[in-house]
């Protein structure tokens, strides 16, 4: 973290002209460089010096601004209104990657003060959005201050008593939901589910019966993690190539019919990159292939979410091969996702062991007796070409793998990472790796809740509750 300090010619000049700085905008990441907005001109200067560009820093412009602070956040406009809601975003944030950590530690990954932190974690606390770790759950090594005389310090944690979130994942074949608060585990963990029907009808039905089963008090919103096309900003399902009838209604309107509060749409594969990255932060950068029902991507840079212009992006599994000649649900005809995805691969299989039941549970056994048949390489080839392509255009080095082919002998993923590396050119230069990893949707669903919902906690009454809405919430997609 820095702080710049104005020389003595900027002083004047900006005592002469009484400049009020409004805003610093982040032009460019390397050098670190801004732009001062003030109410005559902008002027532009640089930092020298690292920085966690992912969180706000207190940075004073120290007299020339006339001691007011100004803050930085990458890619934003950034002005006081607006500090404390960042601050809190980035706390939280931090906290869900963390587990846990005390008020000293906050403060210091924040690059704020103890007294700013400790006023935000008070609010959070009276909102029941944090609670203190009672001392029978620490160890005594934690619990020890690190050698320091006083008392220790209380950690905290996000709450794990209360749930705050209905999570919905709306998949082809099945749908599922479940209660959630804030602090939840790595692991997906379900409440209820039953099997998605063909008409947004039958599926308000089945979803009002299922939303018995789960507790409705004090919930704070509701998180839908769908495949296909989603407009997040907008609320709506552009394309959904397995499940049409999701194009054609306002789904978060349907789901506001049962719980009245925001409901926010996620598109699944980003859903499952977050979650991936809140489980494990060390991964700051990785592109994330979930093969299923079909086959999708969703790429973190440097702990964030990448954020494409159109609201499209990571669809590989569309991706045409030449000489498959299966047709696809999106249309087209020879998709990647008609090979890899489960329904291609039984499809496959099929064709090679017609006297074997089609079944994804006999396709696994027998894949665990006979190892990497000729079709299945085939298969994985293609999908690693593809992936290898993505590679290649993203430029990160790390891919990790959930779904369906996880559950496969060990021997396919070892053939699909030879065939990425051996596709990428940056492994001709430096390493790149290609791991299997669970799907961790439910904690990627939280942290979309805890960024666009729970941070907008009202600053001005500590503890209020997030009010219900009669129509979706008007928030920004930010950066999670």
């Amino acid at each position: 973290m820095f702080k710049r300090t104005a020389t003595k010619s900027e002083e004047a000049s900006h005592r002469a002209n009484r400049v009020k700085p409004l805003a610093v905008v982040v032009c460019s990441y390397y050098p670190q460089k801004y732009r001062l907005l003030t109410e005559t001109a902008s002027q532009e200067f640089r930092v020298s010096g690292g920085s966690d560009l992912a969180a706000p820093v207190d940075c004073s412009v120290v007299r020339a601004c006339q001691s007011r602070e100004v803050f930085y956040a990458p890619h934003m406009i950034v002005v006081p209104a607006r500090m404390g809601q960042i601050n809190k975003r980035t706390l939280l944030s931090r906290l869900q990657k963390m587990g846990q950590g005390s008020r000293a530690e906050l403060a210091r990954l924040l690059g704020i003060s103890q007294p700013t932190a400790g006023r935000i974690v008070d609010e959070l606390l009276e909102a029941q959005v944090l609670e203190e770790i009672p001392d029978t759950e620490i160890g005594t090594e934690s619990n020890k201050s690190n050698g320091r005389l006083g008392r220790p310090s209380r950690m905290l944690r996000l709450n794990s008593n209360h749930p705050r979130f209905v999570a919905i994942q709306v998949g082809v074949t099945e749908t599922r939901l479940a209660a959630l608060p804030l602090g939840i585990g790595n692991e997906d963990r379900w409440d209820a589910q039953f099997a998605t029907p063909g008409t947004a009808e039958e599926w308000v039905a089945e979803l009002r019966r299922m939303a018995s089963r789960l507790s409705s008090k004090g919930l704070w919103g509701v998180l839908v993690s769908v495949p296909g096309i989603v407009d997040e900003n907008a609320g709506r399902i552009l394309f959904s190539p397995n499940l049409h009838w999701t194009e054609k209604v306002d789904l978060p309107d349907l789901v506001q019919q049962i719980w009245n509060i925001p409901v926010l749409l996620v598109q699944e594969e980003r859903a499952l990159a977050l979650g991936h990255h809140a489980a494990v932060p060390s991964d700051e950068s990785f592109l994330l292939v979930d093969v299923g029902e079909g086959v999708g991507g969703a790429v973190v840079v440097g702990g964030r979410s990448y954020s494409s212009p159109l609201p499209i992006s990571g669809e590989l599994g569309h991706t045409p091969v030449i000489g498959n000649w299966r047709p696809c649900g999106c249309g087209a005809v020879g998709c990647v996702e008609t090979l890899i995805s489960t329904r291609g691969l039984i499809q496959s299989f099929a064709l090679a062991a017609p006297q074997q039941p089609h079944t994804w549970g006999a396709l696994v056994e027998f894949i665990a007796e006979q190892g990497l048949t000729g079709w299945l390489a085939e298969a994985t080839g293609a999908a690693a070409a593809v992936i290898a392509g993505a590679v290649n255009v993203l430029g990160v080095g790390h891919v990790v793998i959930t779904g369906s082919l996880t559950e496969l002998s060990p021997c396919v993923l070892e053939y699909l990472e030879q065939a990425v590396v051996k596709g990428t050119m940056w492994a001709r230069f430096g390493k790149v790796s290609c791991v299997s990893a669970p799907r961790r949707r439910t904690a990627g669903l939280v942290a979309v809740g805890i960024d666009r919902l729970v941070s907008s906690l009202s600053e001005k009454v500590p503890g209020q509750r997030l009010p219900a809405v009669h129509g979706r919430p008007a928030v920004r997609r930010s950066g999670v």
